[in-house]
């Protein structure tokens, strides 16, 4: 079977068939209660905003019958900076992470979301239809969209590609002069990404690396590799490992499918994804130091201290930038040393 069916048949969600239309909506936020005992925070990084939800949507220029999603703040009066997010294998209905997006825009910014076909096609044809829509999107909302300051978010495939996808976007369109970072999740193999790239990444991107001890999916290795070869400085990055946390009537689990709305939305969706994400938007578009302190603290209390149920503290963060891989190879369904991976030379 090949790596993508397989994957496929691991994390393949149900979808629903979009009209090609263009629209636009506007969602209230209702606060539904999370799974489990946590609460989202009500203070500091991570906590909602205060902006309506906004979306609207056109045909995906590539992946016929599907729709591209632009959410954004409604009471924006100017162009918001904006977070380009690319999906894993599967979950292309932007209900699968629903809540990822809602945050973000409720925050004040805007994030295109864009499917990409599983299966029946490559990988190069995946890359270009995550590209052509994000161009798509910058060229169909300039009043929604503000190219000077961005972020590329992605998970498992989302997370490999988000970094050649960023590389073009910051040194072809010159996207995020006033601000640029990565934050990928789980990664999967990434394509179209050369030492050469690597090495040239401009001077102000940031990075978030993060990975899930209980994933059985991606070898951490994926997201090693990248990690100490790209040209951002460890002031600017961070290795962020998660580990689940067991309390007597609920586990916080830290699988391959974290961060998702519609399985298990719950604190870690809040405390180990959005917090940090909050603090590092501030930090690479606002400059925050304290911002910093909470997304790319090193290790600082801010940074990995999570909060705590009953007298018992959910687990810490363990955050490095000399990251080693804690299993072997044969842990994990897609491995690092599979012929698959492009970068297989940088396996350890």
């Amino acid at each position: 079977m090949k790596p993508v069916a397989l994957l496929c048949a691991v994390l393949l969600f149900a979808c629903s068939k979009k009209n090609n239309t263009e629209s636009a909506t506007t969602t209230p936020y209702v606060d539904d209660d999370l799974a489990g005992p946590v609460s989202r925070p009500t203070s500091g990084y991570g906590k909602d905003g205060s902006y309506t939800v906004a979306s609207i949507s056109f045909a995906s220029p590539t992946y016929s019958g599907k729709q591209v999603t632009v959410f954004y703040p409604k009471e924006a009066t100017t162009a918001c900076p904006v977070i380009f997010y690319s999906h894993p294998y599967g979950g292309e209905e932007a209900s699968y992470n629903i809540g990822l997006y809602e945050f973000i825009a409720k925050k004040g910014y805007a994030v295109v979301f864009a499917p990409y076909p599983t299966t029946g096609v490559t990988v190069d044809s995946r890359y270009n239809t995550l590209w052509q829509s994000f161009k798509q999107a910058v060229t169909n909302y300039p009043n929604i969209i503000d190219t000077k300051k961005v972020g590329f978010m992605g998970h498992s495939f989302g997370g490999g590609a988000s970094f050649a996808l960023a590389y073009k976007a910051f040194t072809q369109e010159g996207w995020g002069q006033n601000g640029r970072f990565l934050f990928a999740m789980a990664q999967w193999y990434s394509y179209q990404l050369t030492d050469s790239m690597l090495n040239t990444f401009p001077a102000n991107t940031k990075l978030i690396t993060e990975v899930y001890n209980d994933d059985v999916t991606n070898d951490h290795r994926m997201a090693i590799d990248i990690f100490k070869r790209i040209n951002i400085a460890n002031a600017e990055k961070d290795y962020i490992l998660v580990k689940k946390t067991e309390l007597p009537n609920y586990t916080y689990t830290a699988e391959h499918d974290l961060p998702n709305t519609r399985s298990a939305y719950d604190a870690y969706d809040y405390y180990v994804i959005y917090r940090l994400l909050d603090a590092m938007i501030d930090y690479s578009f606002n400059g925050n130091a304290a911002a910093k302190n909470t997304c790319l603290g090193n290790g600082s209390a801010a940074q990995v201290t999570l909060p705590s149920y009953n007298g018992q503290a959910l687990t810490p963060l363990e955050v490095t930038d000399s990251p080693t891989p804690q299993f072997l190879q044969s842990k994990y369904l897609f491995s690092c040393n599979s012929s698959d991976n492009p970068r297989i030379n940088y396996c350890q």
